[in-house]
């Protein structure tokens, strides 16, 4: 696994919108707050042309936010890229990258939700690690919440390990000013399916369950050949759900296992799903237990990454420690 230079003083991050964009007002008072606050802790922040703009979700052509996503990576000055944000288009992009280009220039990536659309086929196919965690406007809240601090430890390198958190936000907080912190008021438990006390290892990849539905079985499918490399390691899954329903979970999971990506699986962990709804009134532990029990592997769910904030930081491609127990566990990384 090939990790791209950790960031120093006076790093270049570069923001770019290889989804949609920032076209509210106040989302661009908090991208604003954003820079200003990376930049106060010792970073140069630049942006490409698309982050300010957003028509019918996307914020330009597909040709275009290829373009200026390839801009950044083989810019030599620009260290790290963080997405300007989600969206649903995110895949038109796909046969516009280089990824040769990209192979020649490891760089850390860093997004959630839709940007799984890049991070997922550039770890699986070139062994580049990728970040999912926050998008640019997490970090334009005041105070920040110590899971930004974390993010950007990580993204310095320091070996740290992430304990869940006592408090997570149960409803998305509304902007008033742009600068709002998260609104945490709902207590976090993580929750072990089939073990009371769940501890893993192995290589780690995911991302948004809704992305990884759509790349499965075509050609930017690459997990079979990430998988044989690393078989020895043995695979941990990170799903993230964004809209699925217990319906659409179930049948996704049949979907990936079908294209063979359980194999070598030593473990499944889910962040805290954003929707939780079935048309039979399915409860989502149900849907775990009907999806994946007859696998025989061990599961966490509703852990402190994905859409519901806060968020850990994962990184795709990464050898991983997980342990989970009453509640509570952490996440540690070895950079293998």
């Amino acid at each position: 696994m090939k990790y791209p230079s950790f960031l120093k003083d006076n790093s270049t991050i570069g923001i770019t919108a290889p989804s949609d964009g920032i076209a509210d007002l106040l989302k661009q008072k908090r991208l604003e707050n954003a820079i200003k606050q990376l930049e106060g802790n010792g970073f140069q922040v630049i942006e490409t042309n698309n982050v300010r703009k957003s028509e019918i979700g996307r914020s330009s052509n597909a040709e275009t936010r290829a373009k200026e996503l390839m801009s950044l990576i083989t810019d030599n000055n620009t260290e790290a890229i963080i997405c300007a944000t989600g969206g649903d288009f995110l895949v038109e992009i796909l046969p516009y990258l280089n990824f040769e280009e990209i192979a020649k220039n490891p760089k850390w990536i860093q997004g959630y939700s839709d940007p799984t659309g890049i991070l997922f086929p550039i770890t699986t196919k070139l062994d580049i690690a990728t970040i999912y965690s926050n998008n640019i406007c997490s970090f334009g809240m005041n105070p920040w919440h110590d899971s930004l601090q974390k993010n950007i430890s990580i993204l310095k390198g320091e070996n740290i390990t992430q304990t869940s958190f006592e408090l997570y936000e149960k409803e998305y907080t509304t902007y008033i000013t742009g600068l709002e912190p998260y609104h945490l008021d709902t207590k976090v438990e993580w929750k072990n399916l089939f073990k009371k006390e769940i501890t893993l290892e192995g290589r780690m990849i995911g991302g948004c369950l809704d992305l990884l539905s759509e790349l499965a079985g075509t050609p930017f499918d690459y997990v079979s050949s990430f998988q044989e490399r690393y078989k020895e390691d043995g695979i941990i899954w990170f799903f993230d759900n964004c809209e699925l329903t217990s319906e659409d979970l179930i049948r996704t999971f049949w979907k990936l296992e079908s294209c063979g990506w359980f194999r070598y699986c030593k473990g499944v962990l889910l962040g805290r799903s954003a929707t939780e709804t079935s048309y039979y009134q399915v409860s989502f532990q149900d849907t775990l237990i009907t999806a994946l029990e007859h696998l025989h592997i061990p599961v966490i769910y509703d852990m402190d990454f994905g859409h519901i904030s806060p968020r850990m930081t994962m990184i795709n491609g990464v050898y991983a420690y997980i342990t989970s127990k009453d509640g509570k566990g952490n996440v540690r990384f070895e950079y293998k």
